[in-house]
């Protein structure tokens, strides 16, 4: 995986941000803030130990992206150009758009052994998704990995349940990494990222049967 988001500003400015799905760690000698030690807010379903693992996963990921617009305004407007190994996107945006959509593939590639649970819809990484797209996407997939697990002699979960309990899992991640961010952006363009980020999470869990409702109406041409 090799995917650029390149940020163009208003006032001329170019911030960009590669991903390679290989997980951050941190420098050697280099202080990490506060926030970024396990122990801080961490997530009541996190399975990793601070003696073991001293630093977050996803937050050590994020953190170069938390710093560099950690005090600008969501709303603004950007020019964002993400380009991967197969083509390129180009979206003019809010930096709150752009910014959920590099977060959330950050989060899936760093590590975290609860949001590794996305990292196959990272592999096919989709900028700027809305919120069907999200759980068009999260529903497809998780067939697919079901489909999978039945030709393996495995029970497979037609009902979905296990892709609910999985979106409430990863609900309890975004609720945990918006606290450790918080008290350090000065603007709020992080935290509207990732508080979108988490409803787009929560559509999945909480309204499964209605959003499928939806989709199944658009798809029959009711609306």
């Amino acid at each position: 995986m090799n995917i650029d988001y390149n940020f163009k500003f208003q006032d001329g400015r170019n911030i960009e941000f590669k991903v390679s799905g290989g997980s951050s760690s941190p420098s050697q000698g280099q202080p990490l803030p506060a926030w970024v030690r396990l122990e801080h807010c961490q997530c009541s379903n996190c399975p990793l130990k601070p003696g073991d693992t001293p630093y977050c996963p996803a937050a050590t990921e994020i953190l170069p992206v938390v710093e560099a617009f950690q005090a600008e305004d969501a709303y603004q407007k950007v020019e964002v150009t993400v380009t991967d190994e197969r083509r390129s996107y180009f979206k003019q945006t809010t930096l709150e758009e752009s910014l959920r959509s590099l977060l959330g593939l950050k989060m899936a590639t760093s590590g975290c052994p609860v949001l590794s649970e996305l990292k196959p819809m990272a592999l096919h990484h989709l900028p700027f998704a809305n919120s069907d797209e999200f759980v068009m996407r999260s529903v497809g997939y998780y067939l697919l990995q079901q489909l999978f697990a039945k030709r393996n002699q495995q029970e497979a979960d037609w009902e979905l349940k296990g892709l609910v309990e999985r979106n409430q899992r990863l609900q309890l991640v975004n609720q945990a990494l918006w606290q450790r961010i918080h008290a350090v952006c000065k603007g709020d363009s992080n935290l509207k990222a990732l508080l979108n980020f988490f409803s787009m999470a929560s559509s999945v869990s909480v309204s499964l049967e209605s959003q499928l409702r939806k989709l199944q109406a658009r798809m029959k041409g009711e609306g």
